[in-house]
């Protein structure tokens, strides 16, 4: 079985032993919400490095955070407290988002927010849009982009034309489309049924291998994260804290069939002990 370990300062903030900067690195990071009622403390001193290339997931119970720890990556939420880096360059600026460090993120939420008047293509191709590039050359990589998830042969589609699953690729492929350096992703696939969402993970996992990009995964199947993650992070009721770091050893790319496996499910029964145990 692969070992559970405590989290730690020397386990959270280096996932290797080289001296390579981190594509992220959170340090002591709080968020604080002023309400009528007082003050909520939704996360506190969240300290976890991540390398490049590595995909991480966050797990754990309704309310620890993991979507407020998310947004704060992505430049949307402030932190109260610490400091977020990406590449070594600070995030947050006086109480400002850096806007060169977050074109280097992409986003995909639960829902795929496409734009319900614009085709596959044009959904796809619109960060680049906005960038001021081209059309030609804009076209030209979000059709790249559609075939690396896809999605040949509905380039012209709308979304109401759409599965949920195809929905969700083009969103990937959208903010794919600017190759960022950090993809974030918020319960991508929680709205899908079950098949889709085995489907769409196995196709993530080939997306992500085929342009060596770097993942924080936010997740409330433990399945998911563990068949998808190179280290599971599970945090604790509010305030959400980092628990636990499990590292998931298992040789990429990795097939349905894993999941049958003792090695598997022991780890999967090892996170839901832990997350039972907080009850």
């Amino acid at each position: 079985m692969t070992e559970m370990r405590d989290a730690t300062t020397s386990d959270v903030t280096e996932s290797g032993a080289g001296a390579e900067t981190p594509r992220l690195r959170i340090s002591g990071v709080g968020r604080d919400f002023h309400t009528r009622n007082g003050v909520t403390h939704a996360v506190s001193g969240i300290d976890l490095s991540i390398q490049r290339g590595e995909f991480v997931a966050l797990i754990g119970r309704s309310g620890c955070g993991k979507t407020t720890v998310l947004r704060m990556v992505g430049g949307l939420l402030q932190p109260t407290a610490g400091t977020m880096e990406v590449d070594g360059k600070s995030l947050w600026r006086d109480g400002r988002v850096d806007s060169s460090a977050v074109t280097k993120l992409g986003v995909v939420f639960q829902e795929a927010n496409l734009f319900p008047w614009f085709s596959v293509l044009d959904n796809i191709a619109l960060p680049l849009k906005l960038r001021g590039v081209g059309k030609k050359e804009r076209r030209a990589r979000a059709g790249e982009l559609a075939e690396l998830v896809g999605l040949t042969g509905f380039e012209q589609s709308y979304p109401r034309e759409l599965s949920g699953g195809m929905r969700q690729r083009a969103a990937i492929a959208r903010a794919l489309s600017t190759e960022p350096e950090l993809l974030l992703m918020d319960e991508p696939f929680g709205a899908l049924d079950a098949l889709t969402r085995e489907r769409m993970n196995l196709e993530l996992q080939r997306i992500v291998l085929d342009t060596s990009s770097t993942v924080v995964f936010v997740t409330h199947d433990i399945q998911e994260a563990v068949f998808l993650a190179d280290r599971v992070v599970q945090m604790t009721p509010r305030p959400g804290r980092i628990n636990k770091i499990l590292p998931v050893d298992f040789p990429k790319p990795r097939d349905v069939e894993l999941q049958t496996t003792p090695e598997f499910n022991e780890i999967v029964r090892a996170l839901r002990h832990e997350l039972d145990e907080e009850e």
